[in-house]
């Protein structure tokens, strides 16, 4: 009889082991897709209890077949009188061959051509008027870009996911007290802000910079949001977290298409993210109009080309 070699046998031992690491494989694979489905829901259940129920708009943006996706990013307030309206305007783009997240301010007080039949008014106006899809029409005209999708952020949506996100508060380097309508008072200095109180400095605009200032501190706050972002316990939290973005969340986007490009850009994606604010320096002017005020009046074109510079660099 002729004994089995060591190596033999020590392939006959990990033939016997496979079936048990595969199954342990699978259970793992099972309970991991429980967890992030039940998180998911969790996060979906938290806009429930709070009345948030999803609204859809019509937008016809057109899909680009470039390896970019394009979202409107609005946040959504409504005034006294229950008309719907948006201090908040941004452009985010991911790049799935670069894997870079780029993003666009555009400041609300430009002064805009609105499409259909409407005279020339601020551009966040648009929204009021017709909603996203005049929006995005608007923002075409004027600014040259066209967009795939939108995505509407309830300001309540927000303050959720700033308090899951950080629940010890997000630190932000306070630059100056505030209180002006913005809900909450805020004292110079380094802080831990709540999710509401986060909201406030990003919406502050009374004070001689008006909605520069806003539009900065915007900027400020979504770098320290991507610097949570990337925290162990953040990765954690990520299927609640979305959960609660798609329940706060009005948007034409697909839920897969949502998920490629959250773990794309989680999993591979360039974390430093890219900001511009339009209008782009000497690019405008404040102005006076009649039955409006005070606007920002843009050299188009130098804007246009701005953009497209920054987008496709």
């Amino acid at each position: 009889m002729i004994a089995q070699q060591p190596n033999a046998r020590k392939k006959k031992r990990r033939l016997k082991k496979l079936p048990i690491v595969i199954l342990a494989l699978l259970l793992l694979s099972v309970l991991l897709a429980f967890w992030m489905k039940s998180s998911y829901s969790a996060g979906i259940g938290v806009a429930r209890e709070h009345g948030k129920t999803p609204e859809k708009y019509t937008f016809n943006g057109p899909i680009n077949k470039d390896a970019k996706v394009n979202v409107l990013i609005l946040g959504h307030d409504r005034a006294v009188d229950g008309s719907s309206r948006t201090d908040s305007i941004m452009v985010a783009q991911y790049d799935y061959l670069n894997k870079k997240m780029k993003i666009i301010s555009i400041m609300r007080d430009i002064y805009a051509d609105i499409p259909d039949g409407y005279r020339n008014y601020k551009i966040n106006t648009a929204y009021t008027l017709g909603g996203p899809e005049l929006l995005r029409k608007t923002i075409k005209r004027n600014l040259g870009l066209d967009i795939e999708y939108y995505a509407i952020i309830d300001f309540k949506g927000f303050e959720q996911m700033v308090d899951e996100l950080a629940p010890n508060g997000l630190p932000i380097n306070v630059e100056k007290d505030m209180s002006a309508k913005i809900g909450v008072s805020l004292k110079q200095g380094q802080h831990n802000l709540t999710g509401k109180e986060v909201l406030g400095y990003a919406r502050f605009r009374h004070d001689e910079e008006g909605d520069f200032g806003r539009v900065r501190r915007q900027q400020q706050v979504i770098k320290a949001l991507e610097k949570e972002m990337m925290s162990l316990s953040a990765v954690m939290k990520a299927p609640k977290l979305a959960g609660i973005a798609r329940g706060y969340v009005d948007t034409n986007m697909a839920d897969g298409n949502i998920f490629k490009t959250g773990i794309s850009y989680m999993v591979r994606g360039d974390k430093d993210i890219q900001t511009m604010i339009v209008p782009v320096k000497n690019s405008f002017r404040m102005v006076d109009v009649d039955g409006i005020g005070s606007v920002l009046d843009i050299d188009k074109e130098k804007n246009k080309k701005a953009i497209q510079d920054f987008l496709n660099e």
